[in-house]
C-alpha cells in the first residue's frame, strides 16, 4: 500500500489509494455488525449467555480488524513521514500528530483505532462483570451500552476514511454503507434509554428517530446532489431484509449446536431488524424531493435542512411506534403514544437534519481538493 502522494494538498485523480485497508475497517464493522444482531436474537430467543459465546467472537473480531488495519495504516504513515514522503491525504485524511508527533495518525484510522481500543478495554469490563454476575441477561447492561458506542466510534472513524476518498465512487458509496451501519448500530443503542419514562413517548423510539434522521442527512450533505439520503436508506433497507432472515436462523442454529433449547414464548420476530425503521427509505425519497425542489428555487439549504429534518423525524417516529405495534402484536397500539411519540421525534428532528447536513459537509472537508474540482 502506498501512502504517498505526488503533491501536498491538491491531487490528481489518476489513481485509487487506499481501498484496501478502508475495505479491511468496513469488513470488520460489519463483521462486528453480524456478531450483534445474532447475540441481541440469542439474548430474546435462547436466554442469558456467557462472555465465550460465537456471537460475541464475531463482535469481537471485528472490532480487532479495525483496530490491527487502523494501526497499520498509523504505522505505515508514520514511516512514510519519517523518511520524508509527502503522505497521501486521500487514504483516511490529513495526518495527525500523536503521543507528541510520535506517531502520524490519518484522522479516520486515529478515530477508527481509538474505538477499537476502547472496545477491548469496555470487553474487559464485560469479561468482569459476567465473571461477577454470570449469565447475562439484558443486552442493554453498562459494559455492553460501553460496547456499542466503542463500535460506534470506530464505524464513525471508517466513515471518515471513506470521506477522503469522496472523488472515487467507492469513497462516496463507502461513506454511504458505513452511515447505513451506524444507523443499524443505534437501533440497539438506543434501547439504553429504556429506562428514561417520558409516557406517553416512547423513548428508545424517539432517539433511534433522532439518529436515524441525523444519518441520512449526513449522507446528504455529504453528497450534495440528489441521491445521498436515499442511498444511504437503501443500504440499511438491504441490511433489514438479510438480517430479518439471518438474525432468527443463527440463533436457533448455533442453540440445537451447543444443546440448548429455545423458549417456548419465542415470537420468530428478528429483534434487531425489526428495532430499524422501515419508513426510512420512503422518507429519504421525501427527503430528497424537497432538497431538489430548493435547489432549484435557489433556497439556502442548510435552513432547509430544518424544516425537512422536522418533516423527517415526525413521519419516522410515528410510524416506527406503528411498526413495533404491527410486528410484535399485529396491532397499530396506543394512538396517543403512536402521535407524541411523533412530535417528539420531530422536534428533535430539527436538530437531526441541521446536524446532519452540517457534518455531512464535515465529511466532504477530509478529502484533498482534486485538480478541475471545486471540493
Amino acid at each position: 500500500m502506498d501512502l504517498t502522494a505526488s503533491g501536498a494538498r491538491v491531487v490528481t485523480a489518476t489513481r485509487r489509494p487506499g481501498l484496501a485497508p478502508a475495505g479491511t475497517v468496513l469488513a470488520g464493522s460489519v463483521i462486528s455488525m453480524v456478531g450483534l444482531t445474532w447475540d441481541v436474537q440469542w439474548h430474546d430467543d435462547v436466554g442469558p449467555d456467557t462472555f465465550f459465546t460465537l456471537p460475541h467472537l464475531f463482535l469481537y473480531s471485528g472490532s480487532a480488524i479495525v483496530g490491527l488495519a487502523s494501526l497499520a495504516v498509523v504505522l505505515l504513515t508514520t514511516a512514510a513521514q519519517r523518511a520524508g514522503r509527502p503522505v497521501d491525504p486521500r487514504i483516511g485524511g490529513r495526518a495527525i500528530g500523536v503521543f507528541g508527533r510520535t506517531f502520524a495518525a490519518p484522522a479516520g484510522y486515529l478515530t477508527s483505532g481509538v474505538g477499537a481500543a476502547l472496545f477491548l478495554l469496555y470487553g474487559l469490563w464485560d469479561q468482569w462483570w459476567h465473571g461477577l454476575y454470570g449469565f447475562d441477561a439484558v443486552i442493554d447492561s453498562p459494559p455492553h451500552i460501553g460496547l456499542l458506542l466503542s463500535v460506534t466510534l470506530s464505524i464513525i472513524g471508517t466513515t471518515m476514511v471513506f470521506a477522503a476518498a469522496r472523488e472515487h465512487r467507492w469513497g462516496r458509496i463507502g461513506v454511504f454503507g458505513s452511515l447505513a451501519v451506524l444507523i443499524a448500530f443505534s437501533a440497539v443503542t438506543a434501547l439504553g434509554l429504556q429506562q428514561v419514562n417520558l409516557d406517553p413517548v416512547e423513548a428508545t423510539s424517539v432517539g433511534s428517530t433522532l439518529l436515524s434522521v441525523l444519518l441520512v442527512f449526513a449522507g446528504a450533505g455529504f453528497l450534495r446532489r440528489p441521491g445521498g439520503a436515499v442511498a444511504t436508506a437503501a443500504i440499511l433497507a438491504v441490511i433489514q431484509a438479510v438480517f430479518w432472515w439471518f438474525s432468527p436462523w443463527a440463533a436457533r442454529t448455533y442453540a440445537d449446536l451447543v444443546g440448548l433449547p429455545v423458549r417456548d414464548y419465542v415470537s420468530g420476530v428478528p429483534d434487531m431488524p425489526a428495532l430499524m425503521p422501515m419508513a426510512l427509505l420512503p422518507v429519504a425519497a421525501l427527503v430528497e424531493g424537497y432538497l431538489l425542489i430548493a435547489r432549484r428555487r435557489g433556497w439556502q439549504l442548510g435552513r432547509v435542512s430544518v424544516l425537512a429534518g422536522g418533516l423527517a423525524g415526525l413521519l419516522v417516529g410515528a410510524t416506527l411506534l406503528v411498526q413495533r405495534g404491527l410486528v410484535y402484536s399485529g396491532h397499530v397500539g396506543d394512538l396517543t403514544a403512536v402521535l407524541a411519540t411523533g412530535v417528539a421525534a420531530g422536534v428533535l428532528g430539527v436538530t437531526g437534519g441541521f446536524s446532519g447536513w452540517r457534518f455531512g459537509g464535515m465529511l466532504r472537508l477530509l478529502a484533498p481538493v482534486s485538480e478541475g474540482s471545486n471540493a
